[in-house]
Order: structure tokens, then C-alpha cells, then sequence
């Protein structure tokens, strides 16, 4: 049987230094990701009832209150498209 190891793949710091000397590093780009942008990061506040209900339905659902949140707030939003684009 033939004894072969993988090769690991090289993180961000690491490519980084490799271009930093100057060598060619478009081997570890496949042009295949998609570019987003940066996290804005926001305070809301929330009332204690809202924060236990939200905290009752991410424990159900087995993810974090922030993934909730995230997850309602973007179904919100494609409501609200969907919303303006059948009034036209």
C-alpha cells in the first residue's frame, strides 16, 4: 500500500508572506469566491420579554440569538421586496 500524505493547504498568513517576497501566489486563487463586503457592526436594543423570546426560539432551533436575528431580519427584508414588487 502506498504511503502517500496530503499536502495541507497554505493559510492566508502564510500566502501573504509568499507575496510579500514577491512571489506568484495565483495559484491559490481559483476566481471561484464571491467578494463581500466588510461587517458593519450594530448596537440594537431589544426589551427583556423581546430578548426571551428571541433566546427561546435559538435554543429550539440549536443556533446562536445572533444567527436568529440575522436569519428573521433578511426574511424581513425579502418580505418587504417581495412586498414592493407585487404593489407595482
Amino acid at each position: 500500500m502506498k504511503n502517500t500524505a496530503k499536502k495541507k493547504a497554505a493559510t492566508a498568513d502564510e500566502i501573504a508572506e509568499l507575496a510579500m517576497k514577491g512571489e506568484d501566489v495565483s495559484r491559490f486563487f481559483t476566481n471561484k469566491g464571491e467578494m463581500r463586503p466588510p461587517i458593519q457592526r450594530v448596537n440594537v436594543d431589544f426589551t427583556l420579554d423581546m430578548l426571551k423570546e428571541l433566546d427561546a426560539i435559538a435554543r429550539d432551533l440549536n443556533i446562536s440569538r445572533q444567527a436568529l436575528i440575522k436569519t428573521y431580519l433578511r426574511h424581513a427584508l425579502n418580505q418587504h421586496y417581495l412586498a414592493r414588487k407585487a404593489a407595482r
